[in-house]
């Protein structure tokens, strides 16, 4: 019995010391998934990051079995959907349940609207010396724009016109604007700001030249005509087809008095474009006119006879000199050409040419030339029998008696009365002109 005592003590004095240490505190974690403890673990973890955040005080919050369920209000529909990315973060959580929805309380609603406005106004009295400081600079240096595009030197002395000149004015004030407003902002430290107002305005302009297209088209027309001088005040010109003296040239239309005393306004883009007759830059200028004959005539002796009816005239040039030449040949009658060169300045085209047309005409005549008129001739057997005897009354039918004539005075009296018209024009507007005696022409 003694030895059996024995062996029985030495087998259960391990598993003694093994049920000593099995009381102790276990070492490591327990996990708690999905019990209570966890769940209001978790509940308390959501409480805390939502109440450090705004906005999100009236929320309450319950969790079972790893379930979130939300309830309350909020200001905001975005921040009802931040919720659920806010809430998924937390370690454990299976599902939410989103209940919460947007608060209709109106002092709820403009508390914080309130507080934000005053925020931003002592943010606004905080930075108001600097706001003062940048204005001010900006302004010094806007007004440094103004006073240096004013003076007369050197914009007037290195632009070809006033026009020009002045448009070199308006480049400089932009520049000073714009270094004004960089000024200001870079104070403010809000040069940020700068990219958004040029591409503001980049967009604004785009859509301003798409409307006003056509204007913006005359105006560089202008720029260029004012430049480049293609006629003078007073000039008489042929533009598509228009003819007239040039009143004046604006930053929109060239402006022309026509030679029946009529305004005809004309589209610097047109006009730049167009084909253009200057009939004042030469004081020579020719004009032509055709005279009939008889099929019958001596071609050779009419032309003599124009000839010497034209060096009669005392307005036409002797260089260069009359010319005469046979045009065409018709049915019923010769067309001989004769041209005569007058000085413009001092001789009326218009009566030059109808004095040129009347002498010539009478001496003809005078000759025994006529100018006879489109005959068309029916033949039948009646007139065949008739014509023999009908051929000696026409032979002597009488001759008319012919009167000298002389040559009137062609003076360019009505051209210088247009000129005068556009005298008095150009002094009355004398401003909005763009042409100049002294510009450079081309």
């Amino acid at each position: 019995m003694r030895y059996l005592l024995i062996l029985f003590l030495c087998l259960t004095l391990p598993f003694a010391g093994l049920a000593q240490e099995s009381t102790q505190q276990p070492d490591g974690t327990i996990s708690v998934e999905n019990d209570v403890q966890h769940d209001a673990a978790m509940a308390v973890r959501i409480r805390e990051i939502l109440h450090q955040l705004e906005g999100y005080s009236d929320i309450s919050v319950s969790v079972a079995d790893g379930i979130v369920t939300l309830r309350g209000t909020a200001l905001e529909a975005a921040q009802i959907d931040a919720l659920n990315g806010l809430v998924s973060r937390v370690e454990g959580v299976v599902a939410i349940e989103n209940n919460v929805t947007e608060t209709t309380d109106v002092v709820e609603r403009l508390n914080p609207a309130i507080d934000r406005i005053r925020a931003r106004f002592e943010q606004f009295i905080a930075f108001t010396p600097l706001i003062l400081v940048a204005v001010t600079a900006g302004v010094l240096v806007f007004l440094l724009g103004l006073f240096i595009a004013r003076r007369k030197k050197p914009w007037d002395s290195i632009a070809p016109n006033a026009f020009i000149a002045d448009i070199y004015r308006q480049i400089i004030r932009l520049l000073f604007s714009i270094a004004a407003i960089v000024l200001a902002l870079d104070l403010l430290n809000a040069t940020a700001l700068l990219g958004t107002i040029l591409g503001a305005a980049g967009i604004v302009g785009l859509a301003i030249g798409f409307a006003v297209r056509d204007t913006v088209e005359n105006f560089i027309a202008s720029i260029m005509l004012s430049m480049r001088q293609p006629f003078r005040p007073k000039d008489l010109v042929e533009i598509e087809g228009d003819m007239g003296h040039v009143i004046r040239l604006t930053s929109r239309a060239t402006i022309l008095l026509s030679l029946d005393g009529n305004h005809i306004r004309i589209p610097n883009a047109t006009v730049f474009k167009a084909r253009i007759i200057n009939y004042t830059r030469n004081d020579e200028r020719r004009f032509t006119f055709d005279l009939g004959i008889d099929p019958t005539a001596d071609i050779a002796r009419a032309q003599k006879i124009m000839l010497a009816a034209l060096k009669e005239l005392p307005f036409l040039l002797d260089s260069p000199g009359p010319g005469i030449w046979v045009n065409k040949v018709g049915d019923s009658t010769i067309s001989i050409t004769a041209a005569g060169w007058i000085m413009q300045h001092k001789t009326s085209l218009g009566m030059a040419k109808g004095e040129a047309i009347r002498i010539t005409k009478a001496r003809l005549e005078e000759a025994g030339i006529t100018l006879p008129e489109p005959t068309y001739r029916l033949i039948s057997d009646t007139t065949i029998r008739q014509a023999a005897p009908e051929a000696p009354e026409a032979a002597s039918t009488p001759q008319a008696t012919i009167t000298p004539v002389a040559a009137q005075d062609v003076d360019a009296d009505e051209g210088k009365a247009l000129e005068r018209i556009v005298d008095a024009e150009r002094e009355e507007l004398a401003d909005n002109d763009l042409l100049a005696r002294e510009a450079p022409q081309e």
